[in-house]
């Protein structure tokens, strides 16, 4: 089992070359912001570096950056050949895969992320550390969770299904909201027969009520595709705001327009 943080740690202050520093592409929690390394190369430039980035040895001419992804970058941009950096001692090194789970979890708890940045530190995480490591390292329930890994998240089970009798978003949609691998493949057993439209009908109606039997979400299903259907315009400005709430709700935008049009009506 990986751990998420050792305590307490040990380490050295040494100056080693820049380029034997090695940055994992799958470790780095988001694109680091040109603008923001550019203040801050400056800021070490004027005022020296404060906090040195902490790295473990790899092999004789190679360490693994562990923390200060930032850092490196700004020392780079300023041209630096030789840095200080803190070497941790062979005691208190981490496994490669524990290294990588460190390194990623320190970015994400210094940066803001995207959507999509969180997604990819999710994925990595999940297959390093675990669902429930993750999870907690990420600050964010099981549920979010996995909406944020999406289809990676599918168990195999139900993947068995994709492409032939559902696509891949109705199965991560499928488990999105039935978590329970047993249920969510007897659920798909019974909705792959259904034509794409009904499916696709059948699957919001059950994000909305997942405890209802088959009978009633197929029957609302096939109810909600014979309502009336609105087309209205909107101007760029709404149109934006509603992609906002959509995204901050976790829906699709029509699911969100219905949902706002909804509750529109039922004060009235």
């Amino acid at each position: 089992m990986a751990r998420r943080y050792r305590s307490p740690i040990s380490y050295h202050l040494r100056e080693i070359p820049v380029k034997q520093i090695k940055v994992w592409k799958d470790a780095q929690a988001r694109k680091l912001d040109r603008v923001g390394i550019a203040e801050l190369a400056r800021s070490i430039k004027n005022e020296g570096l404060q906090n040195p980035p902490m790295v473990q040895k790899e092999s004789k001419d190679s360490y693994l950056l562990m923390s200060g992804q930032r850092r490196l970058a700004a020392l780079k941009r300023l041209r630096a050949k030789k840095i200080p950096v803190l070497l941790l001692t062979q005691g208190t090194k981490y496994d490669l895969k524990d290294a990588k789970a460190a390194s990623v979890i320190e970015n994400l708890h210094r940066n803001k992320m995207s959507v999509k940045d969180v997604a990819a530190a999710s994925v990595f995480l999940t297959e390093s550390v675990g669902k429930n490591k993750a999870a907690q390292s990420l600050g964010i329930s099981q549920q979010t969770l996995r909406k944020y890994l999406g289809f990676a998240a599918v168990p195999d089970k139900l993947k068995e299904y994709v492409p032939r009798e559902m696509s891949r978003d109705d199965a991560t949609k499928l488990y999105q909201t039935i978590p329970n691998i047993s249920k969510a493949v007897q659920i798909a057993e019974r909705i792959t027969p259904l034509d794409q439209r009904l499916r696709k009908q059948y699957l919001r109606t059950l994000a909305k009520n997942p405890n209802s039997s088959h009978n009633k979400l197929l029957k609302k299903a096939k109810s909600g595709l014979l309502q009336q259907r609105i087309t209205v315009e909107i101007n760029k400005s709404n149109a934006r705001k509603l992609q906002r709430l959509a995204t901050k709700n976790d829906l699709e935008v029509t699911d969100m327009a219905e949902r706002i049009m909804y509750d529109y009506l039922k004060k009235k």
